[in-house]
């Protein structure tokens, strides 16, 4: 029995612990959940709720026209991108490496402009748990939580492919930006490069200086 309830935690079938909470930290029931939200007491991963309030959402009217004549599709993309690369660097030099970053584009409350931060180490995850949540971002104090994802998963890559399983985008997705899966708006690649490519420059240039370290101390090992 113990086995089965193992193998079944956090899924579907586990009819104590909510599976949607288990895999992206939110739940559409919020605190009037049937079934019980699991937060971790450490973990890579941080959320940091409602973050991004999208130009997009906020300048449409009911007709799904934009408010003002100069929003754009290019205007969108941009306040995005700014957005996301003035929180990537801000968050990666006060707390630590960060191994991924997404906002989703979802429209439902639980979701809306969710930010999953995943840092290389739990420790400086923790650390930005606590400094953040004392902090605030346009205008309005920061929730954020350390949260649990399926660790049979490798990476928070995968965790992402599957929390989007119908469609990474809401235009395709049959149930649209209310969907209860996670719905990731893209930064675009010129902005992914810099951020990512960097951090790689970076890492390889220190494995260089390492490798060179290792093989002048074994030089001099055999001169001894």
């Amino acid at each position: 029995m113990a086995d089965y309830l193992a193998s079944i935690f956090g899924t579907e079938k586990d009819k104590v612990n909510c599976s949607f909470f288990f895999k992206i930290g939110a739940c559409r029931h919020g605190e009037h959940c049937s079934k019980l939200h699991n937060k971790p007491t450490f973990s890579q991963t941080i959320l940091l709720k409602n973050l991004y309030l999208s130009l997009e959402n906020s300048s449409q009217k009911a007709d799904k026209s934009f408010i003002a004549d100069d929003i754009t599709e290019e205007r969108i993309q941009e306040h995005f991108d700014d957005t996301f690369e003035e929180l990537f660097v801000e968050l990666e030099r006060k707390y630590g490496e960060i191994e991924e970053m997404n906002i989703c584009d979802n429209l439902s409350e639980h979701l809306a402009g969710n930010c999953y931060v995943k840092f290389h180490s739990e420790e400086d995850a923790e650390k930005a748990v606590v400094d953040l949540n004392n902090r605030w971002f346009d205008g309005r104090a920061l929730v954020v939580d350390n949260i649990k994802w399926d660790r049979k998963l490798n990476s928070m890559a995968l965790l992402f492919q599957l929390s989007s399983q119908y469609s990474s985008s809401k235009r395709d997705c049959p149930r649209g930006g209310f969907c209860n899966f996670m719905h990731l708006k893209p930064i675009s690649k010129d902005l992914r490069k810099r951020l990512y490519q960097r951090r790689q420059k970076k890492t390889h240039g220190g494995s260089r200086s390492q490798s060179r370290d290792r093989s002048r101390s074994r030089e001099r090992d055999r001169r001894r």
